[in-house]
């Protein structure tokens, strides 16, 4: 990422914090009254002092996303297993965005290119109609796997991907928002992700369309 947009982004934080914003996903933000910030997850942001192990480099984010509370490997860092027990104090608005940067990758490059009306949303068929190889047979899902799919990789209770859908299946046909989507600044999601698609090739595997 380039200095200028660095700064871009850091500019953006700092009117969304301006205009009292204090959520990002699970990640509670306060203000420690010194220019600087205090993170913790979101069902912690009142924890009492002592209680939670802290932090003190924006670096220290991605060691923190790295696993949930279980030590598993978290490999969907916008899914909703954010580890709990810590505390990361950082420095200033540009020592959060780039914590916030590790805790969720792309977060502000979306976010702006929508603000400015530059985020290319790309529907779910056109994402299968490129697919190859193993991933080539997604293309022949039906609308109802497609929703079967989504609703176990995108909206599992257990690890529910915290991010807003913008993507329709197809022409006319958006996919449903889940109930209670996550408060604060949004976590985008403009095209079907890896794992979905994986997920679209198990469905398809065991539920062919000429089965159905």
């Amino acid at each position: 990422m380039s200095a200028p947009q660095q700064g871009r982004f850091t500019a953006a934080l700092r009117r969304w914090l301006d205009a009292g914003g204090e959520r990002v996903g699970e990640i509670a933000i306060r203000p420690d009254g010194r220019g600087g910030y205090r993170l913790t997850h979101h069902a912690q942001a009142d924890a009492p002092p002592g209680t939670l192990t802290l932090f003190h480099q924006p670096g220290e984010a991605r060691r923190l996303a790295m696993d949930d509370d279980a030590q598993a490997y978290r490999p969907l860092k916008t899914a909703a297993n954010l580890r709990h027990g810590w505390c990361l104090e950082v420095a200033d608005a540009e020592a959060l965005r780039q914590a916030l940067d590790l805790f969720y990758p792309a977060l502000f490059a979306l976010w702006l290119a929508r603000e400015e009306g530059r985020l290319a949303v790309v529907p779910l068929r056109e994402t299968l109609e490129r697919q190859s190889g193993l991933y080539a047979v997604t293309r022949k899902v039906t609308d109802a796997g497609a929703q079967a799919a989504i609703a176990r990789c995108c909206r599992d209770a257990r690890a529910r991907c915290l991010r807003t859908i913008l993507w329709e299946i197809g022409p006319g046909q958006p996919v449903p928002a889940p109930d209670g989507e996550s408060p604060g600044l949004p976590l985008l999601c403009p095209e079907a992700c890896n794992l979905l698609v994986a997920a679209i090739r198990e469905e398809v595997k065991a539920h062919p369309p000429q089965a159905l």
